[in-house]
């Protein structure tokens, strides 16, 4: 591919992740969405939780299995390093396109909050939860996780080398801030359905299996470095007042494979 032809591909990858990520919101609040998770006609219970489950562990496969090292060498034999993040980026995207147009909604309520205080609470909790997630994308390198990072090198011809990360604000309290901003988002609601539990505890015990994976080819790769911020900085819920010093003074350390 020419630079200009990996440069346009990067940033078509990033909007259609953009997109992707904004309907997230809309899907799961109901809110100014064609399709949200509740939104749709009710079906047969037997059909939804089978498509609902099938849909989920896709998901999950797509997202696992493209982010390991022994698949990333491989695949990079097929395409340029170049694209590989975006080429991720974009297949991720493409799986949740999958799970918004063929999820199957199953409307009974679990719980629902009356008040509306409360709602508003929730609602704020929610919006909450995702403002965490993609701020916590940009306390690492936010282009280089979606892709963009690495086709601009390409582009303006210079090498391209992988970000060393230091751990700053909300990594400095959590290894994970992104998924716990999503499980944030995931749960708080003022009206949980059974489709939208399903879809919410789906996709948090994937990240809880996932993330044993992601933090195993940490240590492989940054050994006692990332074994002693394992030890010293819990990994999704923080303990006020915990840091170790060698966090605090800032100390370089990636924290995210993704």
């Amino acid at each position: 591919m020419t630079r200009f032809l990996t440069l346009a591909y990067g940033f078509v990858c990033y909007l259609i992740f953009f997109l992707t990520f904004l309907y997230l919101i809309g899907f799961l609040s109901n809110f100014g969405v064609p399709k949200g998770i509740d939104s749709s006609p009710a079906v047969d219970l037997a059909n939804p939780f089978v498509v609902n489950l099938f849909l989920l562990v896709l998901f999950g496969l797509q997202h696992s299995i493209m982010a390991r090292p022994w698949f990333k060498k491989r695949w990079t034999r097929f395409i340029p390093a170049v694209i590989e993040r975006s080429t991720y980026v974009l297949a991720t995207s493409t799986i949740l396109i999958i799970v918004y147009a063929l999820w199957q909604p199953i409307p009974s309520t679990v719980w629902q909050a009356d008040s509306a205080w409360l709602q508003v609470a929730l609602w704020a909790v929610f919006a909450l939860g995702f403002l965490i997630a993609l701020i916590s994308t940009f306390m690492t390198d936010h282009f280089d996780l979606f892709g963009l990072r690495q086709v601009y090198l390409r582009f303006t011809g210079r090498i391209y080398q992988h970000p060393k990360f230091k751990v700053i604000f909300l990594y400095r309290l959590i290894r994970h801030p992104l998924y716990t901003g999503m499980f944030i988002g995931l749960w708080a609601t003022p009206h949980m359905t059974v489709g939208h539990l399903l879809f919410a505890g789906g996709l948090t015990v994937y990240v809880l299996v996932a993330v044993g994976w992601e933090e195993d080819d940490l240590v492989e790769i940054l050994g006692d470095r990332y074994r002693s911020y394992q030890r010293h900085v819990p990994m999704f819920f923080p303990r006020p007042g915990k840091v170790h010093e060698t966090i605090r003074s800032g100390a370089e350390a990636p924290t995210r494979m993704r």
